[in-house]
């Protein structure tokens, strides 16, 4: 092959190439665009949710529903005849958390055996009198009797009632050191408190359980907004209408 043959194959062969290497190269930011967008999708994690530890004070301390008593304990001095005003009063602070839907039993324990005996008896008779004028039904109270200390005098009248109640665990559980630690995480204890008075400021721990049915609609109020609405254009607002 004479010289000029193979300078022009080189030349050709180089032109070849050269023609490869700018392709790769027009290429190459457009695969390193595609690389960075995927990973950046992969990078978008909530750590909370993945975390193998929870770090939530809501899944530390859930609110939970449950049935518990709610226990009310009246002493009664031997020398009583029957139920006394401060007894009733309390007695009757103490009725108003009572279900007259749910209706649970109303249990009325007076003391058996003790010096206040016979005077507990008639206390708690009362009490299922006062009871029932109150709206507890007369076949939901349950008048049972306990074995008291003999020499006791003033041997209490527990009244009891099955009641729903929101609540979360107990708090004040410290079972590591709070600064002893690297990472930068809740420790036991937190939002312990607030969840407990999250519960106990629920008028109805059933509303964490789904909505209430709606209520009936105020014919007056929706009068007055209606009448607002067609004399808008007459100057008055609704500033003027008193909700």
């Amino acid at each position: 092959m004479s010289s000029q043959s193979t300078l022009e194959a080189r030349d050709s062969m180089a032109a070849r190439c050269g023609g490869r290497s700018r392709t790769s190269l027009a290429v190459a930011p457009v695969l390193a665009a595609l690389a960075i967008s995927l990973l950046s999708g992969c990078a978008n994690r909530d750590s909370v949710t993945v975390g193998a530890i929870p770090d939530d004070y809501r899944t530390n301390h859930p609110i939970v529903i449950s049935e518990k008593n709610e226990t009310l304990d009246l002493p009664v001095a031997a020398s009583a005849r029957g139920m006394t005003q401060s007894q009733r009063a309390t007695l009757l602070g103490f009725l108003d958390g009572y279900d007259k839907g749910a209706a649970p039993t109303l249990t009325i324990l007076a003391p058996s055996g003790s010096a206040n005996e016979v005077a507990a008896a008639a206390a708690a008779r009362d009490f299922s009198r006062l009871a029932t004028r109150n709206g507890v039904h007369s076949s939901r109270i349950a008048m049972l009797s306990y074995q008291a200390d003999p020499n006791e005098v003033s041997a209490p009248i527990r009244v009891s009632y099955a009641k729903l109640r929101a609540h979360t665990d107990k708090c004040g559980r410290w079972p590591d050191d709070i600064a002893d630690t690297t990472e930068n995480r809740h420790y036991a204890n937190f939002g312990c408190a607030y969840q407990n008075n999250l519960a106990a400021q629920l008028a109805n721990p059933a509303d964490l359980l789904g909505p209430r049915k709606q209520s009936s609609i105020d014919a007056a109020n929706r009068s007055r907004v209606i009448g607002v609405y067609r004399n808008s254009g007459n100057g008055v607002t609704a500033g003027e209408v008193n909700y």
